[in-house]
């Protein structure tokens, strides 16, 4: 009755990069990604791309991620900008400040940075304030 709901992200997984995998340089995502390795540059989504970037506990990224979907076990060195959702799992570490559309977070998650919610939820939010 109250057990964990597995969460299935909203695109399928197209790509895996591997726990041996090394990646330098940036990295343009498209479709669902699972990273168990390490990325040194930035993840992004191609243009006009529906994007989840899925890090697994092993995983890490040193650099920049910008994916409307981001879902961190693992450890991102930089900032996160997310349009859509973050979910930040209990084993996930982020150094780096967290731009959000909707943001999940387990206990035992660690984020040295600042988490900054999207303009659009801070307006829609006055809105529903407003008489």
């Amino acid at each position: 009755m109250f057990g964990r709901k597995k969460v299935r992200p909203s695109a399928p997984i197209e790509t895996l990069l591997g726990a041996g995998t090394r990646v330098e340089g940036n990295l343009i995502v498209s479709g669902g990604v699972h990273l168990q390795g390490y990325v040194k540059g930035n993840v992004t989504v191609a243009p006009n791309a529906t994007a989840v970037l899925s890090i697994a506990p092993q995983g890490v990224v040193e650099g920049i991620v910008e994916v409307p979907r981001v879902i961190v076990h693992g450890e991102v060195r930089g900032d996160i900008h997310a349009s859509d959702k973050v979910e930040v799992g209990a084993t996930a570490r982020v150094s780096g400040n967290v731009h959000y559309g909707v943001i999940e977070m387990a206990a035992g998650a660690v984020i040295h940075g600042r988490l900054v919610a999207a303009a659009g939820d801070k307006e829609r939010a006055a809105g529903e304030a407003a008489p």
